[in-house]
């Protein structure tokens, strides 16, 4: 079975940065095939990664084709192998990973059957990777409609202050609300560059969920940004990615019990 992270958190709180390093933390390990998805319509995570992406190449595109032209199917295959084969051609393959774009949201039509066939779909295709890491927006859309699928761990991306844990709060709330298929939820810190009051740590404890990674500030993450490099080539002795790293075992630790 594929170890399935999604990350969600609040716009600004480094959620896409976490995924990158989540994802160089994994390569670190030899998780390979990797697949990391960029489920933010405010799509960059290819950029942190190094890849470009067509413009054109998303879910969301091959959404509105499948229901421009809901009987384009070739004569000899079922639609959901057609839909198979058109979700790999949306795939863009890097060094030692691929980077699949959902895009964005659907309009005003209904999309139900179209979600389904394309959450069995991508379920299908993250089969084929050892680990499947997923960049969110906080409102889990993608989550709720299901075209994600099942996730083994959420981490909630938050900085350390108290409109970060009311906002993590809201986000757990969702999950509860959407009953989503989560196996294990945590917080993750980030930019935590001194202790926890204990003032601040009662809000925290208030989303019932467990703080698993205090990421500090690393002004090397900042210059490879600033000089739009691939977050992947961070050296070893970045202080996120060291944190990054420690976080991981604890992941892994606990899934292999």
């Amino acid at each position: 079975m594929s170890l399935k992270i999604a990350i969600a958190g609040k716009g600004g709180t480094g959620k896409t940065t976490m995924t990158a390093l989540l994802c160089r933390s994994l390569m670190n390990r030899a998780f390979k095939p990797l697949l990391a998805v960029d489920a933010d319509p405010n799509s960059c995570l290819p950029e942190k990664l190094g890849v470009k992406v067509a413009e054109d190449k998303s879910i969301g595109s091959l959404r509105e084709q499948l229901r421009a032209e809901p009987e384009k199917v070739p004569q000899g295959i079922s639609k959901s192998e057609w839909v198979e084969r058109l979700i790999n051609e949306e795939v863009t393959e890097a060094l030692g990973f691929d980077v699949i774009v959902m895009g964005r949201q659907e309009g005003p039509n209904c999309y139900c059957y179209i979600n389904n066939l394309l959450r069995n779909c991508i379920e299908k295709i993250g089969e084929q990777y050892r680990a499947v890491i997923i960049d969110n927006e906080a409102g889990l859309e993608h989550l709720s409609r299901r075209t994600d699928g099942r996730v083994e761990v959420m981490l909630i991306v938050c900085q350390p202050t108290i409109s970060g844990a009311r906002t993590a709060l809201r986000i757990r709330d969702i999950m509860r609300s959407l009953c989503l298929e989560v196996q294990s939820a945590y917080l993750l810190i980030n930019r935590c560059d001194s202790d926890i009051s204990p003032e601040l740590m009662d809000e925290f404890k208030k989303t019932g969920l467990e703080i698993i990674g205090r990421i500090p500030s690393d002004p090397v993450i900042g210059r490879f940004e600033d000089e739009q490099k691939s977050l992947i080539e961070l050296p070893a002795d970045s202080k996120a990615l060291q944190q990054v790293e420690k976080m991981m075992d604890e992941i892994l630790k606990r899934r292999n019990k």
